[in-house]
């Protein structure tokens, strides 16, 4: 019997660009199906309830709620893992180095928040200044690295940086602006959970999994402290153990073992289950009334403006310089790039409205902005003049793990 070929399956989970294609299906098929017969089956199946409670203890919800609050956490929990690993030894591990990516990421959050503001100030939709500000770093540098040599190795890793400077920004705004109804009974639980885990880092417990075990009760106090579930993830990554030497650290075991589970499964799903939008003719209003403009504004105008503007400020002071071999049209386009807001942007509109068609706006506008910010950012930089520098072999093989796969 002829065994089935399955090298063509092993070379796409390997590519690079996987992660970004496997997203890229899920949006579509979670789009057909829900302006299919199939809706309301799709609606029922995300609304089913999972799990169970007993006494006190209450860990019954929708299917929905534990991919957004549940298994989005996992997703934070390895967002954590590469901003502590950034910052102990990699492009934010001193000022020189993080600099220019950290006032970058600040300056293209800040524009696209006052752009939507400027729009949406005093009504309805105010709420949802936040959505603009993020970058989904899996779709950004999938299309940065669909490039390849065409664009300088420096400029993917300064994209990177930013993005995850980017990721910590939303994080704080998710914790400071988007909670609410803070209990103090269980946040202290969660706050006891935390030291336990700083306990194991100071007592060097090098078993990244056994830091998992207090991490479940953290995210279980957090998620009924009236802090938003995810930033759980983000907590127990800063207490797991990592070194700036060439030895593979705990934390470097976890994040590589997640990599591959939150871009094949976990983002996808993500998608899946929170754009199945059923297109109405008062959405496709909605694309030009205050809240559309704000967000496709804020994304395509006010991310490429303000990280710009903000190298442009850096390099003229001194501050930073431009990423080796890189030019003007290349930050332009990267720019653009981070004007990809999709996973991040969808999750700050959950929490933005509460009226259903606020929601299904906001992500049928930050789905059709996303992909014309990521087209035109890669037309601008596949244009650009081709400028291949002797350190494009050393920095390529730095290891960017969110957004793409790991051949190990």
């Amino acid at each position: 019997m002829q065994r089935i070929n399955l090298t063509v399956f092993k070379s796409f989970f390997k590519s690079a660009n996987a992660g970004g294609i496997l997203l890229l299906i899920c949006v579509l098929l979670s789009l057909a199906i829900a302006n299919s017969p199939w809706k309301d089956n799709l609606q029922a199946f995300l609304d089913y309830p999972l799990g169970t409670d007993f006494g006190s203890i209450h860990l019954r919800y929708p299917l929905l709620l534990w991919i957004n609050d549940g298994l989005m956490a996992i997703f934070f929990l390895l967002v954590g893992l590469e901003i502590k690993r950034e910052v102990v030894e990699g492009e934010l591990s001193s000022p020189k180095k993080a600099s220019l990516p950290i006032l970058c990421a600040i300056g293209g959050a800040i524009v696209p928040a006052l752009i939507y503001l400027s729009l949406n100030s005093g009504t309805i939709t105010e709420g949802g200044w936040g959505i603009p500000m993020a970058t989904d770093i899996a779709f950004a540098l999938a299309v940065i690295n669909i490039l390849g040599k065409r664009i300088p190795a420096s400029l993917k890793i300064f994209l990177a940086a930013l993005a995850i400077v980017d990721d910590l920004i939303a994080i704080l705004v998710i914790a400071f602006f988007y909670s609410s109804g803070i209990e103090l009974t269980y946040l202290l639980y969660a706050g006891i959970g935390l030291v336990v885990l700083v306990v194991m880092n100071r007592l060097n417990v090098l078993n990244p999994y056994l830091y998992l075990i207090p991490g479940v009760f953290v995210w279980y106090f957090v998620h009924h402290s009236g802090i938003h579930a995810t930033i759980a993830g983000v907590l127990v990554a800063m207490t797991i153990p990592t070194n700036d030497t060439e030895i593979e650290s705990p934390l470097e075991r976890l994040e590589h073992a997640l990599v591959r589970p939150v871009n094949f499964l976990i983002i996808p799903l993500f998608a899946f289950a929170n754009t199945n939008i059923t297109l109405q003719s008062e959405m496709i209003d909605g694309l030009a009334a205050p809240l559309g403009l704000g967000i496709t504004l804020g994304l395509l105008l006010g991310k490429p403006i303000g990280i710009f503007l903000t190298t442009f400020l850096c390099v003229k002071t001194k501050i930073g310089v431009l990423p080796k071999g890189s030019t003007w049209i290349h930050i332009l386009g990267v720019g653009l790039l981070a004007g990809i807001g999709f996973t991040m942007s969808i999750f700050i509109a959950l929490l933005s409205f509460s009226n259903p068609l606020h929601v299904s706006e906001a992500k049928l506008s930050i789905l059709l902005t996303s992909l014309f910010a990521g087209l035109l950012g890669y037309l601008i930089l596949h244009l650009s003049p081709k400028k291949i520098i002797s350190e494009n072999k050393k920095l390529d093989s730095k290891t960017i793990t969110i957004g793409k796969s790991l051949d190990d």
